[in-house]
């Protein structure tokens, strides 16, 4: 590895070590997840210090919600569950082949670019404990659901392994 790609590295370290002379900060979502996944990715490296790649997905392999529908009128708090053909279902931590784990997108879009970390957040939801259902609590209105899978470092397999419903919560 060149030393010019260990600068953003060494910045982000710098960045989380420094306490700014004793005053409090705020913790930003963004650069906590940030350092949370150089942190993640580190660990996972090869001993060339390169990331391996997002593993191939299994011809065939699909995610699904089980008991949600297009269109679907329901009521909030509501059960989701998730679903998974072709392809393990695995817990996060550990970078496996032909396997992954489950996040729950809301209003965040029909997928996520293959390799792109799933941020952790109130739209993003993570079931890295190999979750196969949730309960979601909704405000009334129209609500898109993306079921995006990824990886065992939470990289996204992109649109491949995603669905997207659209569903109306009822007051």
């Amino acid at each position: 590895m060149r030393k010019i790609d260990l600068i953003p590295f060494l910045l982000l370290g710098l960045m989380a070590c420094n306490d700014g002379g004793g005053a409090k900060e705020e913790v930003n979502a963004d650069t906590a997840a940030a350092a949370s996944t150089v942190d993640t990715l580190h660990h996972h490296a090869d001993t060339s210090g390169a990331i391996a790649p997002v593993p191939e997905i299994p011809a065939g392999a699909k995610v699904f919600f089980v008991n949600l529908k297009n269109g679907q009128k329901i009521k909030s708090p509501f059960k989701v569950e998730m679903g998974v053909s072709g392809i393990a279902l695995d817990t996060a931590g550990v970078l496996k082949p032909a396997s992954g784990h489950h996040h729950i997108l809301i209003d965040a879009g029909d997928s996520l670019a293959t390799g792109t970390v799933v941020p952790k957040d109130s739209t993003h939801l993570h079931f890295g404990n190999a979750q196969k259902s949730a309960e979601l609590n909704l405000t009334p209105g129209e609500h898109k659901l993306t079921l995006q899978y990824a990886d065992g470092i939470h990289r996204s397999y992109g649109s491949k392994l995603a669905a997207t419903v659209t569903v109306n919560v009822q007051k």
